[in-house]
């Protein structure tokens, strides 16, 4: 998707192995994210609800809009305001991300040979 100022956002399925981590507890992990990438941004995976631990998550009164992808949702950990975050109702041209759920910190694990 291209907007008139030049702004670009692809969405596409991965197959990576993303993982989040923190405070050594592993709180996502999947080989099935999707990648975003954004104009200006760094690489962005979102992650499938079912490899997230949502139990360990606490939703916050945290909400922002993006003029490209719409209104996002947070959630916490003790400690860790606003850690993740997900867009419930995405903007058309990147419904895929709706739901999935993006982690600040995520780590690409490299394949083994």
């Amino acid at each position: 998707m291209r907007d008139m100022q030049g702004h670009r956002i692809t969405v596409e399925p991965g197959t990576e192995h993303v993982r989040a981590i923190r405070d050594g507890r592993v709180l996502a992990e999947s080989h099935r994210p999707l990648v975003l990438r954004e104009t200006g941004c760094p690489v962005r995976y979102y992650l499938p609800p079912e490899d997230v631990r949502t139990e360990l998550l606490t939703p916050s009164g945290t909400h922002t809009h993006c003029p490209f992808k719409g209104d996002a949702s947070y959630w916490s950990l003790p400690g860790a305001a606003d850690l993740v975050w997900a867009y419930p109702e995405p903007k058309e041209q990147v419904a895929a991300i709706r739901d999935h759920f993006c982690f600040y910190d995520t780590e690409v694990i490299p394949d083994r040979p």
